[in-house]
């Protein structure tokens, strides 16, 4: 970098008062440039700054920083607890990257210290005047679960209720399928088909058939034509489009689209005719598809299966479901036949296993947290999986073949730098890692599976990969060795699956050159980015709310010792995850040395005597403590009864914060209580 050229990055907060600068342009982490305390002048996290670089000021001999104009704000709104001082109310930010608290103004009156809250910044403050910041909205009171979820999914922009012109167009909707709906379709409804959900979905929109021929199989995948319901442009279209996707955690749905729609009309329920796209395709005696055809279609499921019984049905341990169901089990079990067979033949092209079971939040009529619970899929699972798959593999390759729009699922080959990390990490352990091809991958993954370093290998892997997104030109799908891919087969919940089925029906109907049709081609890029982004803010909240359901389970199981394994490895401590799926954190303060080396590379704390800790090692654990508000748990060795709880530290506004950034306003000693938590 040239000192004499004008330097921007992005700001990142760090505890202890530092921070780093990620420069604009940076590959990667080992980038960053390092901010002294004191040097991060006015700049809040996240916000893009210029800087100026200093001498450095590390052992390590890392370049050092230091900010001297903030070029772009980022934290419009803050979520936080509020605090009561001299008729003031204040607003201390969640979390360690925002320091500052802000001064409520305008009407704040009614609320009550401890509210959590959102504020809307008004002043970003200066060096006589503190940040203030406008009440915006009220998500109950501070630490209860309820709360830290509403504040989780504001965050995200994730809201539970639909517009009033979204709802007049949902109501205008026929709940039934008129006649004149099935012109032009192909009519499915004397078939066989059925859909295999979980116990308590409500909105089916995939159902599948399967015949046995001579040659092999014909498999239909039926999915629900939901755009039909919701065109190009309309109330409804305009608000699936801002959401992106449905958001799941626990209990608890916000779809993408009203549940009249989704858990109604569109929905595949049995015995009604449902309008859908069909993807029916021709299959070899080994799996491999010879022919593939796309239809407008009406069907009329047989039967709603659940995952449950058809595991059950296919196990053969109940005589009673079995003779229940006796009209579609011999399909059900060609079904499996023909999932192994594709499952086979993905993994032989270099497909990646990565599927590790999935910890679900029980809860009790109240949506209080109860239990959690090891979830495996089954082979019913495994049967809608291989055939989802196939569906938009074949769907993908129509839409490339036919030379249109489409907004595909591409995931790229790791990057070179992720692949040298992942040769680092494993080469000590007796894994070569020859590239960051699939076959060496899969190796990896089947060389450690059973063995204890098997959670390493397979977490290392995971972080090797690059983020799967949606984009308008087919570039492949590199988990799955996938030439083509998109999604196709879940339009009630996702918005390119939906953008996917509008220009399948243009397709099919001839009108891509229609007026209509052009605005439909033209609208593809920014469906692709505005799905991708909505999907990353759907997972990072339903990942953060499941951190706070487990806490408050957690909460209730203080003091109790738990067998768990090694997750996560950091220079503070380790990260453990106890064999229900709870995942906390212990501080190296509560292990029996003085003093730990970390090695980044390797993922290793090593203590004096040469003991070392890594990830996949089993460790038995005691629960200290758990905050709902923040997520975090906190552990201790389960052999040390008597460990206290971790000292959090206490944020204040102090007089020597007050001097500096309070101004007029000098006497303030209140000392705000607040909560942080390392993350991974």
């Amino acid at each position: 970098m040239n000192p004499s050229e004008p330097l921007a990055g992005i700001y990142q907060a760090a505890g202890r008062d530092f921070g780093f600068i990620t420069p604009d342009g940076a590959a990667g982490r080992e980038e960053d440039l390092f901010v002294p305390p004191g040097h991060e002048g006015s700049a809040w996290h996240g916000d893009l700054v210029a800087y100026r670089l200093d001498p450095p000021d590390r052992p390590d001999g890392r370049p050092c920083a230091h900010v001297t104009a903030v070029l772009g704000r980022a934290n419009a709104t803050v979520i936080g607890s509020v605090r009561r001082h001299s008729r003031e109310n204040w607003l201390v930010p969640d979390g360690e990257k925002l320091r500052v608290p802000i001064l409520l103004v305008g009407k704040s009156d009614a609320l009550r210290s401890g509210d959590k809250i959102a504020a809307k910044i008004t002043s970003f403050g200066t060096a006589k005047q503190p940040p203030m910041g406008r009440f915006v909205r009220s998500f109950g009171r501070d630490g209860s679960l309820n709360a830290a979820v509403e504040a989780l999914l504001f965050e995200g922009g994730i809201v539970r209720e639909f517009p009033a012109d979204v709802a007049a167009q949902t109501a205008a909707v026929p709940q039934e399928v008129p006649p004149e709906a099935l012109e032009g379709r192909l009519d499915l409804r004397e078939e066989t088909i059925i859909t295999i959900d979980g116990a308590s979905s409500k909105d089916l929109d995939d159902a599948v058939s399967l015949t046995r021929t001579e040659s092999g199989f014909t498999l239909g995948v039926h999915i629900a034509d939901v755009s039909h319901y919701v065109p190009l442009n309309s109330p409804l279209d305009r608000e699936a489009f801002q959401r992106g996707t449905s958001v799941y955690f626990a209990d608890q749905v916000i779809p993408m689209l009203p549940p009249d729609l989704s858990n109604g009309i569109c929905s595949l329920n049995p015995q009604v005719d449902r309008l859908t796209l069909s993807c029916i395709m021709t299959l070899d005696q080994s799996g491999g598809v010879t022919g593939a055809s796309i239809h407008k279609s009406v069907i009329r499921s047989t039967e709603r299966m659940t995952y449950e019984d058809c595991n059950t049905l296919l196990s053969g341990g109940d005589q009673a479901l079995a003779r229940r169901y006796r009209h579609i089990l011999p399909m059900l079990r060609e079904m499996a036949v023909l999932s192994d067979k594709l499952a086979a033949r993905r993994r032989a092209r270099g497909a990646l296993d990565l599927e590790q079971g999935e910890t679900v939040v029980r809860c009790d009529a109240l949506g209080q947290p109860i239990g959690l619970a090891k979830r495996e899929p089954g082979i019913s699972e495994g049967i809608i999986e291989s055939f989802m798959l196939q569906a938009n593999e074949c769907v993908a390759r129509f839409l490339k073949e036919e030379g249109g729009p489409g907004v595909y699922r591409v995931h790229e080959r790791p990057a070179a730098e992720k692949a040298e990390a992942l040769r680092t990490l494993l080469a000590p352990l007796g894994y070569p890692v020859k590239d960051g091809g699939q076959y060496t991958l899969q190796k990896l993954l089947d060389q450690s599976r059973g063995r204890p370093e098997e959670i390493l290998v397979h977490s290392a892997v995971l972080r090797a990969m690059m983020k799967a997104r949606y984009d308008a030109e087919p570039l492949g799908h590199f988990g799955l060795a996938a030439a083509d891919y998109c999604h196709f087969t879940s339009p009630i919940r996702r918005y390119p699956d939906l953008m996917v089925h509008r220009i399948l029906t243009a397709r099919l109907d001839g009108t891509l050159d229609s007026r209509e049709g052009r605005l439909l081609s033209a609208s593809v890029p920014e469906a692709a980015r505005q799905s991708s982004r909505r999907e990353l803010a759907a997972q990072t909240a339903e990942r953060e709310i499941d951190k706070r359901y487990v806490a408050a389970y957690m909460a209730a199981r203080v003091g109790d010792c738990f067998p768990a394994v090694v997750s996560g490895v950091t220079r503070f401590g380790l990260f453990l995850t106890t064999s229900e799926g709870a995942e906390g954190f212990l501080g190296v303060e509560q292990l029996p040395a003085r003093h730990y080396d970390f090695d980044e590379a390797h993922l290793t704390l090593t203590g004096p005597s040469g003991e070392a800790h890594t990830l996949g090692q089993p460790m038995e654990v005691r629960c200290l403590s758990a905050d709902v508000a923040s997520g975090r748990v906190d552990f201790g060795p389960a052999d040390r009864e008597k460990t206290a709880p971790p000292q959090r530290p206490r944020r204040a506004l102090t007089e020597k914060r007050s001097a500096k950034q309070v101004g007029k306003r000098p006497q303030v000693r209140k000392t705000f209580g607040g909560r942080k938590g390392r993350k991974k």
